[in-house]
């Protein structure tokens, strides 16, 4: 089977890049194949604050650090690469996400959690299997705990992704 387009949902974690790999793998040797790296940004405000600022500052952040993984991944000989900000929660902005942009898979990583810690936090990955029409690839990842989202965009050249 080949893939033609794949969306890859990143956080700005190593957790997340992950699922990078197999993408890049699953992709192959088709030089007409599309990855689509999708970060979703929203921004924490106080009540009585213009949000407007900081939904900027998330926005770009999104977007460089985006555009730093794309051009890790070009470097590696992945031609077609797209990046894709969507302001909103992260389940919802893939899952739209995914509905615009017709992937014939969506490819993210998951910590497997289970349990009350799954059901306090919730999944943003079970919610993004349970409500895509597109198959979802899932990937089980290891990652340090606590490991949170990365801070400014493109930081770090992560390891664990080897891309």
């Amino acid at each position: 089977m080949t893939f033609d387009k794949i969306l890859v949902p990143l956080d700005g974690s190593l957790l997340a890049e992950a699922a990078l790999p197999k993408a890049v793998e699953l992709i192959g040797s088709n030089a007409e194949a599309t990855l689509i790296l999708l970060r979703a940004a929203a921004a924490t405000t106080v009540p009585g604050v213009d949000p407007i600022g900081a939904q900027v500052a998330v926005v770009r952040e999104a977007e460089d650090y985006l555009e730093a993984v794309a051009a890790r991944l070009r470097r590696n000989a992945l031609a077609s690469v797209r990046t894709s900000v969507w302001y909103g929660a992260a389940a919802s902005s893939i899952l739209e996400a995914a509905r615009m942009a017709e992937p014939d898979v969506i490819m993210m990583s998951t910590q497997g959690r289970n349990g009350v810690r799954r059901r306090i936090r919730g999944s943003v990955a079970e919610s993004v299997l349970r409500g895509s029409r597109t198959p979802v690839f899932l990937i089980t990842a290891n990652a340090p705990r606590g490991e949170a989202p990365a801070g400014p965009a493109g930081a770090r050249e992560p390891e664990a992704a080897n891309v």
